[in-house]
């Protein structure tokens, strides 16, 4: 007899459809076999299977039991298709009803005892599964009912599943969502004492989604800077909560917000972290990286001069296409990758940096430091400053600096107004047409004009600082036209650049 169930299985941030055929033959010699090119976890969902539907109080077919993972010529990975295998045994040796499985959909592990156990990924798995009721264990109904809404059918093992298909009795009860407000409080702009240019660089960077780099000596806060971005950045639109939501579903990683994610996310890796760990990919099977959970928030690099050369280097393709192309033998993905890139670096090797006059490194060991950083991955910031550590009046200063909700009114406002161009931020403007969406003044243009000739200025930075400065012009509110001082201060709030291309710090 045969018995044909819907499932999926994870590729990249996405899921796969995949049909379960399982055949039993009653004519052969006893033998459990499957086949459609299934990894190392998939073969041994034999042995969990079995031991499984025996632990459960039903009978296992003393049969040849075949098992084909449609379309056969994908690789099968992960634990997904133990509880689709174990109900098409149960439908081919005719102990459920042939039509129970019709217009279902089934996922999940099998732990020995017959219990559902919890998969990573049920966020993608359930949004490709559209169509059909899919059964997932309790544990995780609830993440898969915010993409799937009611046709998510949860059991909390076999025996639940095999009575409620035979309609013994119904289905369990998926628990409601949390809050999506149950994260961690985070940090307010107020705290910072003085850094106006610092707090002036990073509402900018916010307004606009432009990327930042902070060079600084250790104690100038540039750290302190990073982790106060995500409290000024607009809440995440549902469309994009449920993209991210699937990313971190489909890493395994548990989002910091409980329920559908509606704050930025703040991704801070290591400078030991590998290029796989950081872009994502993978041999098994295609897992995203740090760039991936760090969609549509924050990525936050410090210590940028302490990560090594490949990892920099393979984060401009993903800087500029908000996407990361995985390619393997067989098989290649797609992960998402708009972020914005928060990097914070010492001026030099000691950290002090030539002009504090504390500097302790020889002109080589500085000229090596700032060249780790390549010329085109320099480009990709549209904003670079440096940062000085605050003076003790600063520090002493009882005012509390303007906190983060009035910062992030005026960042809202520049958004909207992005909106109405049809991106979501400035960042996103196409240079073809800036001269329609960023028109400049006379001033401004010649400002631009001699910086391109001077050489200090590309093509790429060219566009990137036109962007800033259409941010800078949002944010003062001061119509289309974009003037010389917006200009000016776009292109200071870059000058880090020469110095770091330079070596010259």
């Amino acid at each position: 007899m045969l018995a044909c169930i819907e499932s999926a299985i994870l590729h990249g941030a996405d899921g796969r459809r995949v049909a379960v055929e399982v055949h039993v033959n009653e004519g052969a010699l006893p033998g459990f076999s499957i086949v459609g090119l299934p990894d190392a976890a998939v073969r041994e969902s034999r042995d969990r299977v079995r031991a499984a539907v025996m632990t459960s109080g039903l009978d296992w077919p003393n049969r040849r039991i075949t098992v084909n993972l449609a379309p056969s010529g994908i690789k099968k990975g992960g634990v997904w298709l133990d509880l689709p295998i174990a109900i098409g045994v149960l439908v081919a040796s005719g102990q459920l009803p042939g039509g129970c499985t019709k217009g279902k959909a089934f996922v999940g592990e099998l732990g020995l005892d017959g219990s559902l156990r919890e998969v990573q990924g049920i966020v993608p798995l359930a949004a490709t599964l559209v169509g059909a009721d899919v059964v997932v264990p309790t544990t995780c109904a609830t993440e898969a009912s915010m993409v799937a809404g009611r046709r998510i059918r949860a059991a909390s093992s076999l025996v639940r599943v095999s009575r409620a298909l035979r309609r013994l009795e119904g289905w369990e009860m998926v628990p409601p969502a949390c809050s999506a407000h149950g994260g961690p409080p985070l940090p307010d702009l107020g705290d910072v004492r003085g850094q106006f240019t610092g707090r002036r660089a990073l509402e900018v960077s916010a307004a606009g989604g432009h990327h930042l780099l902070l060079v600084g000596p250790p104690g100038s806060g540039k750290t302190m800077l990073a982790r106060r971005l995500p409290g000024i950045l607009p809440p995440l639109r549902r469309d994009e909560g449920l993209e991210v939501m699937k990313v971190w579903s489909a890493a395994g990683v548990s989002h910091p917000d409980r329920g559908l994610p509606e704050r930025p996310a703040f991704r801070s890796p290591h400078h030991s972290a590998t290029e796989v760990s950081m872009v994502g990919g993978g041999s098994e099977w295609l897992r995203p990286g740090e760039v991936s959970l760090a969609h549509r928030g924050v990525l936050f690099l410090d210590e940028l001069g302490e990560f090594p050369v490949s990892v920099l280097e393979a984060l401009r393709q993903p800087l500029e296409d908000g996407v990361v192309h995985i390619s393997r033998a067989r098989t290649s993905a797609d992960l998402p990758a708009r972020f914005l890139l928060v990097a914070a670096m010492n001026p030099c090797p000691c950290g002090e940096g030539s002009m504090t006059g504390a500097c302790r490194c020889s002109e080589p060991a500085r000229a090596r430091y700032a060249r780790r950083l390549s010329g085109p991955l320099l480009d990709r910031f549209d904003l670079a400053i440096s940062l000085s550590r605050p003076d003790v009046d600063e520090l002493l200063e009882d005012a509390r600096a303007e906190s983060s909700a009035k910062v992030k009114e005026r960042v809202g406002s520049a958004r909207l107004e992005a909106a109405a161009r049809g991106v979501t931020c400035n960042a996103e403007l196409p240079a073809s047409g800036l001269d329609e969406t960023a028109p400049m003044s006379s001033e401004a243009a010649a400002l631009l004009e001699r910086r391109l000739r001077s050489g200090s200025l590309s093509a790429r930075g060219l566009h990137r600082v036109r962007r800033v400065a259409r941010t800078i012009a949002d944010l003062d509110l001061v119509g289309p036209l974009v003037g010389q001082r917006h200009v000016a201060e776009a292109l200071s709030l870059r000058g880090v650049h020469s110095a770091l291309i330079g070596g010259r710090w």
